[in-house]
């Protein structure tokens, strides 16, 4: 354990460090504002202005708001993963530790970090509610309109959301101190990220389709890199333990969070301008190059750490000395990312190019023109890039496709069929979203009700039959140090958690399967759903789990809490898959359309009426339900037949052993369940024959 002493001779390093990248953070966006011309007062006859304090206020706030935001995640990550945890005393099994005196340190700091993220939050409520009403400060503090504006705009009720969420962060990181909770702090931090910019410009773009996914996926990836930097660099100034296995965790980490932030800021990027020569002839394309060589200079220090400094840090552990070329280099890299972060405040403060199209509100609401008259060749065809589901399904693929490697690496064998079976379900996923499904499926109940019906019923199928959670608990490679979790152990803990012992409780999954459903096409939720790209995606993402979750109850192989034998698993099946019928024939018979409002909206030239449409999305789900139960049927008999196999191997493996048993030592074949059955009706038989002999006598 580090000494007291030099902890106390590294605080100077660090506050040091620590007021040289606010500084570079406030400097960078001081620079951007002027550059981009967002400092500049900007006079609109009729209209009032907020004022300097307002206008100054609110970047400055929004850039406390994220370097807080960023440091907080940070030492959450630190806590609950960077860090290595502790073996607990006579504790013998992997994934039992307990989180080391730094990391409980770490906690701590997370609380107070989260608080101060809430107090920017709040400051940047107050000077956006100044901004977007032209009031100075004083007068929306004195006034009704922030308790209206936070009810009434997305934006404020977005950092409201962020700013209770924070406070309650800050609360439970003072006594937080199992492994379990420092993660699920982690998790409600990262929840706490994206509400501020999913309603800003991404929000309004003419394709808010992949500028919400991609802001989503920067902001989620941008956090961890720069906090988690920010801890190390900050931990290693301090001289604790454990640096070359924290630094080594982080760079790892990191790596994938430049690719996510690199690939999430181009598609923002196209998104918003999607001519080049912009770049160069606006503010906001300016800023934007300002930030691309930023991002290449940040990827210049991460390679210099991967390649230079985290192996030197191993040395000098063996050796017993201490390295401040990492100390040092990571604070350079930390101011840097400061300046970035203020750089990107800046460019989120200023307006992006307007669309050079003819913007129509159909194309405001769905992010494009509308398409021509449904067909089935158009639907295969007239194919629209989602990003989310493209990401998911990359992900999916990718991930799957690594383990299989990996044991085949190791000389381990993975059924081809199960692979087959889990890139299919992938493939159904891209069929659903990418395609022209996707296109039509905001326009057309009928279009809605197919891809809800795949990614419900067909494609949780195929992904539950693959084993994704066997594959990954024999793929990944047990934690180094004893006591630690890796992300085998936390598998391990989530499959044995309570949460999922409730969940996947084959009533309370049939009821999320079933109700989910009724609960959403009949209450005014759908529509809410369908008029936001984020409630579209929750939406898609729900049917994706709820299906997944029944089927690995019907069907998985994979370790579950509770496992139903196979006859109950058919009544289950026989008693479920009507109610999907039920709801096709309720459908069928609405006499008032659903999500009226919507459809309306969007209502296409080409199209039917909408309560012919949703008829023919009731016949859809009333005849789909057909198809995957079908398919279980032959999965099920299948797998009660192996099942049967295996048992029946089992038995005669039991049954030679005990006869090799007994033949090796003349005494009787105990363990011989058919040779105990033979004996037994011997015996019966022997006493029916004594019987009647002593009767005829």
């Amino acid at each position: 354990m580090s000494s007291g002493a030099d902890a106390r001779g590294g605080v100077p390093a660090l506050v040091r460090t620590a007021a040289i990248a606010a500084a570079a953070g406030m400097g960078g966006l001081a620079v951007a504002l002027v550059a981009g011309g967002a400092a500049a007062e900007q006079l609109i006859p009729g209209i009032a202005t907020a004022g300097t304090l307002t206008r100054w206020g609110l970047p400055v706030s929004r850039t406390i708001m994220d370097l807080a935001s960023a440091l907080t995640v940070g030492a959450l990550l630190a806590a609950a993963v960077l860090l290595p945890l502790e073996a607990r005393r006579g504790a013998g099994a992997a994934g039992t530790g307990t989180l080391s005196r730094d990391a409980i340190g770490y906690l701590r700091a997370a609380s107070w970090l989260a608080a101060a993220w809430a107090a920017a939050a709040a400051a940047t409520l107050v000077f956006t509610v100044s901004d977007v009403l032209g009031q100075p400060v004083v007068q929306v503090l004195t006034g009704s309109e922030l308790s209206s504006y936070v009810g009434s705009l997305e934006q404020g009720t977005a950092l409201m959301i962020v700013v209770l969420l924070a406070v309650v962060v800050a609360l439970l990181a003072r006594t937080t101190t199992t492994p379990a909770a420092a993660i699920g702090l982690l998790v409600m931090a990262g929840v706490a990220l994206l509400p501020a910019p999913l309603t800003g410009h991404s929000a309004s773009s003419a394709n808010h389709a992949i500028a919400v996914t991609g802001v989503a996926l920067h902001v989620a990836a941008v956090a961890p890199w720069v906090g988690g930097l920010a801890v190390v660099a900050a931990h290693a100034m301090l001289r604790r333990d454990r640096l070359p296995i924290m630094a080594e965790r982080f760079s790892r980490m990191a790596l994938w969070c430049y690719i996510v932030v690199g690939a999430s800021g181009m598609m923002n990027i196209v998104a918003r301008m999607p001519d080049p020569v912009e770049l160069l002839t606006t503010n906001y394309g300016r800023l934007a190059l300002a930030k691309i060589v930023a991002f290449g200079v940040l990827g210049w220090f991460g390679w210099w750490h991967r390649e230079r400094t985290v192996p030197a840090l191993h040395e000098r552990e063996a050796r017993g000395t201490k390295n401040w070329a990492f100390a040092r280099l990571a604070g350079v890299e930390a101011a840097v990312m400061a300046a970035t972060m203020g750089l990107a405040v800046a460019l989120s403060s200023t307006a992006p190019p307007p669309p050079t199209g003819t913007e129509t509100a159909v194309r405001t609401l769905l992010g494009y023109d509308m398409p021509p008259q449904v067909t089935a060749g158009r639907l295969a065809t007239l194919w629209w890039f989602d990003l989310f589901f493209a990401a998911l399904a990359v992900v999916l693929a990718g991930v799957y496709l690594a383990g299989v490697l990996r044991l085949r690496r190791r000389g381990d064998s993975w059924p081809v069929w199960r692979t087959v079976f889990w890139l299919v379900g992938v493939a159904t996923i891209v069929l659903a979203t990418q395609t022209g499904v996707a296109r039509y499926s905001p326009i057309l109940f009928s279009v809605h009700m197919a891809q809800h019906m795949t990614l419900n019923m067909l494609t949780p199928i195929f992904l539950v039959v693959g084993a994704p959670l066997t594959l990954a608990l024999r793929a990944l490679k047990p934690a180094k140090i004893r006591g630690d979790r890796g992300p085998r152990e936390w598998l391990t803990v989530m499959l044995h958690s309570r949460f999922s012992g409730f969940v996947a409780h084959p009533a309370v999954a049939t009821i999320i399967f079933v109700a989910s459903t009724f609960a959403l096409y009949f209450t005014p939720l759908f529509q809410s759903l369908m008029q936001d790209h984020l409630g579209h995606i929750a939406m898609t993402v729900h049917f994706l789990l709820a299906g997944f979750l029944f089927f690995w109850v019907l069907l998985g192989v994979d370790p579950a809490p509770k496992r139903l034998p196979y006859p109950g698993r058919l009544l289950l099946l026989f008693v479920t898959m009507p109610f999907h019928a039920f709801f096709g024939i309720a459908l069928m018979n609405l006499s008032r359309p659903i999500a009226e409002g919507w459809y309306n909206a969007v209502d296409p030239p080409w199209g039917t009426t909408l309560l012919q449409d949703q008829h023919t999305g009731g016949a859809i789900a009333w005849a789909f339900g057909e198809i995957p139960t079908f398919i279980v049927l032959i999965v099920l008999a299948i797998q009660w037949y192996s099942d049967d196999q295996r048992q029946a191997r089992r038995m005669d493996r039991r049954a030679d052993r005990a006869a090799r048993t007994a033949s090796a030592t003349g005494a009787p074949a105990e363990d011989d369940e058919l040779a105990a059955y033979n004996a037994r009706l011997a015996e019966l038989a022997e006493r029916d024959r004594l019987a009647g002999e002593r009767g005829d006598t």
